[in-house]
C-alpha cells in the first residue's frame, strides 16, 4: 500500500505549538492550496487542507512560518472520527507531516535556512507518528482566503 502526499500552499493562520500530556510537541494548521486547473471562464478554486506536525517538525514550523507564508510539506493522509459540539459523528482527513520546506526567496522566508532535515542534530530523527488528538478543525468557511498575486506553475 502507498500513502504519500506532497503539498505546497500558504498558511491561513499562524501555527501554534502545543504539547501532549506526555510533553510531545504538536501543531495543527491549515494551508490554502490552489487547484492546478480552472474551467475556462471560471476562477481557480482553492482547497483548505488540515495539516498536523509532531515533535521537531512542529517546533520548526512554529518557529519559522507565519500566516500567509508559503510552505511545502510531504507526509501521509490520516483519517479519524470525532463528535462535533452538536453530538454529530464527523470524519476528519489530515496530512501528517514528515518534512516541511520553505518555498520562495530567502528574503521572503527570512534567511538562508532552506528546509527541515529530520537527521540534523537540532531536530533528531522522528519516532513513529502517534495518533492525532481529537479536536474540531472547523470548516474551510472558518478560514480567510489568502489573496495570491503569484501565477503558480501548477
Amino acid at each position: 500500500m502507498l500513502n504519500v502526499v506532497a503539498l505546497m500552499g500558504r498558511l491561513v493562520a499562524d501555527p501554534e505549538l502545543r504539547h501532549t500530556p506526555q510533553g510531545v510537541s504538536v501543531t495543527t494548521f491549515t494551508i490554502a492550496v490552489d487547484r492546478s486547473f480552472a474551467k475556462q471562464g471560471t476562477e481557480r478554486q482553492t482547497d483548505f487542507i488540515d495539516i498536523v506536525a509532531w515533535r521537531g517538525t512542529a517546533e520548526f514550523i512554529c518557529k519559522y512560518f507565519q500566516k500567509g507564508r508559503m510552505i511545502a510539506v510531504d507526509g501521509s493522509i490520516q483519517t479519524r472520527t470525532y463528535q462535533d459540539k452538536n453530538g454529530n459523528n464527523r470524519k476528519a482527513f489530515e496530512v501528517v507531516v514528515n518534512n516541511a520546506n520553505f518555498v520562495g526567496s530567502k528574503n521572503e522566508n527570512g534567511g538562508g535556512v532552506s528546509n527541515y532535515a529530520p537527521s540534523t542534530p537540532e531536530y533528531p530523527q522522528q519516532a513513529p507518528v502517534e495518533p492525532v488528538p481529537a479536536y474540531s478543525a472547523g470548516s474551510p468557511d472558518d478560514f480567510a482566503v489568502i489573496d495570491d498575486d503569484e501565477d503558480l506553475p501548477f
